[in-house]
């Protein structure tokens, strides 16, 4: 029987991008338990995307392409954020079927040049080229449109500390950028009040960002402890929202059914 190869990685794509150029954003969760059944339902719930965690998770890559199939059968967008400190990781993510690729710890135009050249092909950038990973169905896909559309994935870099804030309109001015992604909670860190993240200088430093980024097309992505949180940021302009965490979320459900079990208020 002929089948036709695809990339479903790329079709989530679209419906993530469509989901951030809308007035209600694209909201998803971190995802660190390393286990594909917590990353298909999440798909299932309807999530826009999950954010699949090797910086602060205990995934490794051989697992990461389980978690990303598990993403794809449910029809939700796989966002890897890789671990800080080499280009390789980007390289790995995206061959294993990553959607977009966020890049931590990012302070300068120099730095984000050097993401952004890692995630794209020749002649935008230096990502290696083969075409017999698990992205581009291990060679089903004929190199040239493999090689075109793998183009499309998202670059997100996190602009965390004070330095990033100082360089950023460099980083919002360099090609291929598509999201400056604010951690709340590195930011507070930075400004010497670390853990406040709804202190007025971080909000107020965050409205900044969103302004700047709007004026050279580039969007915005933070971090929300909430729904409701999120939110608030959403109005503010942010319109790539990574909320909680999948182990959190479930254990505030259980804590909610519990309670309500015995009847608590």
């Amino acid at each position: 029987m002929k089948r036709e190869n695809t990339m479903p990685t790329m079709e989530t794509v679209k419906s993530f991008k469509t989901a951030m150029a809308s007035e209600q954003g694209a909201f998803g969760p971190f995802m660190i338990t390393s286990d594909p059944a917590f990353v298909e339902a999440a798909g299932y719930a309807g999530y826009d995307f999950v954010l699949l965690d090797m910086e602060h998770g205990p995934g490794t890559f051989e697992n990461l392409q389980n978690l990303i199939r598990a993403a794809n059968v449910a029809g939700v967008c796989p966002v890897v954020r890789v671990p800080r400190g080499t280009d390789i990781w980007i390289d790995q993510a995206l061959d294993v079927g990553a959607g977009a690729v966020m890049i931590p710890q990012i302070d300068t135009a120099e730095q984000a040049r050097i993401a952004v050249s890692a995630a794209k092909f020749s002649p935008r950038g230096s990502r290696g080229t083969c075409r017999f990973v698990r992205s581009a169905a291990y060679g089903a896909v004929p190199g040239a449109e493999y090689f075109t559309q793998a183009q499309d994935t998202v670059v997100i870099l996190q602009a965390e500390g004070q330095k990033a804030i100082d360089n950023l309109d460099e980083i919002l001015s360099v090609d291929g950028v598509d999201i400056v992604f604010v951690g709340p909670y590195d930011l507070s860190a930075s400004l010497g009040i670390i853990g406040q993240i709804t202190h007025p200088r971080v909000m107020e430093l965050i409205g900044e960002i969103c302004r700047k980024a709007a004026a050279k097309g580039v969007q915005v992505g933070c971090f929300a402890d909430s729904a409701e949180s999120g939110r608030r940021l959403l109005e503010m302009g942010v319109r790539f929202v990574g909320y909680s965490c999948d182990t959190a979320i479930f254990m505030n459900m259980a804590k909610a059914d519990i309670a309500a079990f015995h009847g608590e208020k």
